[in-house]
């Protein structure tokens, strides 16, 4: 029997980019394969490929043994492919009903057949095994809802091969694990699943087999069980990593930053603590729990109703990002597409935007020294791009999240907000970042770090709080001997 699926030379160009370099990709029913490499080894352009959202230079792509070719998403989809995107193809306003049937409506002389929908969607909850109100417009509903009405639509359109691309970026361990469960369900009904994860305990935890992209390359195929993380990470940045957590060894200076009872309603409640100069303080607690929250109150992008914030011994006051960024604080906001960069600018002028007063000299803007500052940023932390004058929103997350890591470091900052830092990010890349961090503490710099992974919050801090409900519940200062079990006990209250 042929596979289910089969994709033969798939090649891809860019201006600039060669992006896929003939690869080859199997899939058979009811088998879970993991996609996984660097950001910018061509995870995503294989899959828009798939999709037909992007048209290949050349290659083949075959279901159960029939050639097929697609020059639109629709044709994919008809085709029974359907593709969950990080970013969620839903309609805010529209209920989860209306976006389950979007563009396959059941109709009956011209009118929309609300109760064959409601009877159908129930269905498809309960084949789920889940609880959603299919009459709640999807902006009330949580990330892990919305997943769920991806996937339904999904099951919708009789879907033989689901693409999931990084499903757990934004979930809690528990709504991983439910995840996970209807993916076993999936699998048991002949559904193949194409399965994209930087996060590498999940790979292990849920594929049969493992497909490692390097530098738009097909350089492995493993059965999950004959590869060990060691091996897959080697695999994917063509080295070996010797420090998953790179360590350090820096001096913890005075206090830098000292918050006293922040205070925003619900979502932060008498919110303290202290960052010393060299220290890398951990914040973590399930999602909602008001880490960001916190984080944006500091840094003047939401309006607090109580709370003092000291730099270096004297009180600011921060209304707006603008006094937080003059004041020396910077924050990297956990979602880079939508409040870190402007995705349709250049690489060039997202750096600038925060720097122009450091570029610019009677109004005039000096690109010289813009386009060397930059240049520096890009041969430091190695962003991969074709050119300064890119759109950023054409560079892989990695590369996006390096874009943001330059514009504040040009900034010099010496407060770091880092919100999640390494989502959505390779493992190669993490350690970039992670070596980054430390520099960034040997020069004398507070930093938060913010974080859903709780082995990069105890492998990167030097103290951990937690939060529960809008409320510290706990602080673990000996990181050294702290569990991911310690941490959960202080997230859930």
């Amino acid at each position: 029997m042929p596979p289910l699926l089969s994709m033969r030379g798939i090649v891809k160009s860019f201006p600039g980019v060669r992006a896929l370099r003939g690869v080859d990709l199997d899939l058979d029913g009811g088998e879970v394969l993991a996609l996984v490499g660097e950001n910018g080894a061509g995870k995503s352009t294989l899959i828009k490929v798939l999709a037909g959202a992007q048209p290949p230079d050349a290659g083949s792509i075959h279901l159960h043994g029939q050639a097929v070719r697609f020059t639109r998403p629709l044709e994919s989809r008809q085709a029974g492919i359907a593709v969950i995107y990080q970013e969620f193809n839903l309609v805010p306003s529209l209920t989860a009903i209306e976006n389950i049937f979007l563009g396959q409506e059941p109709a009956h002389a011209g009118f929309v057949r609300r109760s064959k929908e409601q009877q159908r969607a129930n269905e498809l909850f309960t084949r789920l095994g889940v609880a959603v109100d299919p009459e709640a417009p999807c902006r009330e509903l949580t990330v892990a809802q919305q997943q769920l009405v991806e996937i339904a639509r999904a099951l919708a359109f009789d879907a033989r091969i689901v693409v999931m691309d990084e499903p757990s970026a934004t979930l809690t361990p528990q709504e991983v694990e439910r995840l996970f469960s209807i993916i076993r369900d999936l699998r048991t009904r002949g559904i193949g699943i194409i399965y994209v994860s930087h996060r590498l305990e999940e790979i292990f935890a849920i594929a049969d087999r493992v497909l490692v992209l390097r530098d738009g390359e097909a350089v492995a195929w493993r059965p999950i069980g004959e590869v060990t993380r060691e091996e897959l990470i080697r695999l994917m940045v063509g080295r070996r990593l010797e420090e998953e957590f790179p360590k350090r060894q820096v001096p913890i200076g005075p206090p830098l930053l000292v918050v006293r009872g922040l205070r925003c309603g619900p979502k932060v409640r008498d919110v303290s603590f202290v960052i010393r100069r060299g220290e890398v303080v951990g914040l973590t607690g399930l999602v909602g729990a008001g880490r960001t929250e916190t984080a944006r109150l500091i840094f003047g992008a939401d309006c607090k109703e109580a709370g003092i914030v000291e730099l270096d011994g004297r009180t600011v006051d921060i209304r707006s990002p603008r006094d937080a960024i003059r004041a020396g604080i910077a924050l990297l906001t956990e979602d880079r597409k939508a409040q870190g960069l402007v995705l349709a600018q250049s690489v060039r002028d997202n750096f600038a935007l925060p720097n122009l007063e450091r570029f610019s000299f009677l109004g005039f803007v000096r690109r010289r020294a813009e386009r060397q500052a930059l240049a520096r940023h890009i041969e430091g932390l190695r962003i991969r791009l074709a050119s300064p004058e890119q759109p950023v929103g054409h560079l892989s997350g990695g590369n996006q999240q390096k874009v943001v890591l330059a514009k504040w470091l040009e900034r010099h900052c010496e407060v770091l907000l880092f919100d999640e830092p390494t989502r959505g990010i390779d493992v190669g890349a993490k350690v970039e970042i992670y070596r980054l961090i430390n520099d960034l503490a040997a020069a004398g710099k507070a930093i938060l770090l913010i974080s859903s992974e709780l082995p990069e919050v105890l492998g990167m801090s030097d103290r951990i709080l937690v939060m529960h409900e809008g409320r510290l519940t706990g602080e673990l200062t000996d990181v050294s001997r702290a569990t991911q079990e310690d941490i959960l006990r202080l997230a859930v209250g």
